[in-house]
């Protein structure tokens, strides 16, 4: 415990007291139980809102189609080619990404946030705030564009589900997956937004080299994953990105925690009002 984080029992407020206290240094306190409980509550609400928007298919094959459209317009559409050699050439590689596309969005990204909240807590208000901004902004784009992924498009399009074809940690076809899972919530990718946030996290902060190139990485390896997997476009991960900007946007204006007070700058010197005397 370090000399500025302790505060005796009997002088420090009432909030100080309570367990898990994290104190900025602008004033605001902040427990790690209470994050876990707001963060667990928005994920809840996120995932109901996400999921009980049950889409029309037609609706959501026809935005498809002119997601393909745009990305051949701007050259962006090589999916079903980077799929298809990942397919016949290298069964490895796909389920190395369908374990990278179930699992490691949740695993890393509640890793970064626990690093942040422990060593750079004045940061951390504004990032978390980013994230859930973001994530909140998503819902707006499966509410009013549902998109069919390449993996659900008819046959003829080359695509096909290798979450359901080669082992992964779950499928969107099994069990109470199937029956829960809006799978038309693709624009834009939550997968790339939340990798992007890993990665402007953890590169201005983290020492070594190797840790910067390999968190900067991070989001490339996410985009080869939901494509490669035949569940996103490059678009989606494009949008993705782009709530992740907004999130930011609105985050640092609306947070205030942990910025710290205002430091006004000094005022300058009055000039004398008569020439000082010379010494010699």
């Amino acid at each position: 415990m370090t000399t500025d984080e302790f505060v005796p029992a009997v002088a420090a407020p009432w909030k100080d007291r309570l367990p898990g206290a994290r104190r900025l240094r602008d004033g605001h306190v902040i427990y790690w139980w209470g994050e876990i409980l707001a963060i667990l509550a928005f994920y809840f609400v996120y995932s109901a809102i996400r999921n009980a928007n049950k889409s029309d298919p037609a609706k959501a094959f026809r935005n498809a189609k002119r997601v393909i459209h745009w990305e051949r317009w701007l050259g962006l559409w090589h999916e079903h080619l980077f799929h298809h050699w990942a397919v016949l050439h290298s069964r490895f590689l796909i389920i190395t990404m369908n374990y990278v596309y179930g699992s490691l969005h949740f695993i890393v990204t509640a890793g970064v946030g626990v690093y942040l909240y422990r060593h750079w807590r004045d940061d951390y208000p504004r990032w978390r705030n980013t994230l859930a901004i973001a994530t909140g902004l998503a819902l707006i784009g499966f509410i009013t564009f549902p998109l069919m992924p390449p993996r659900l498009l008819p046959h003829h399009f080359g695509f096909i589900d290798t979450l359901a074809k080669d082992p992964a940690i779950w499928s969107f076809n099994s069990g109470a997956v199937s029956r829960i899972s809006n799978q038309y919530a693709a624009m834009p990718s939550v997968h790339c937004c939340w990798a992007l946030w890993c990665a402007c996290v953890l590169v201005p902060r983290v020492k070594h080299v190797w840790a910067k190139v390999l968190a900067a990485l991070y989001p490339c390896l996410t985009v080869t994953a939901i494509v490669l997997t035949a569940n996103h476009y490059f678009l989606d991960a494009i949008g993705g990105f782009v709530v992740l900007g907004i999130g930011y946007l609105i985050a640092r204006i609306m947070t205030r925690a942990g910025r710290g007070p205002e430091v006004e700058p000094p005022e300058a010197p009055e000039s004398p009002s008569e020439p000082a005397p010379a010494l010699f």
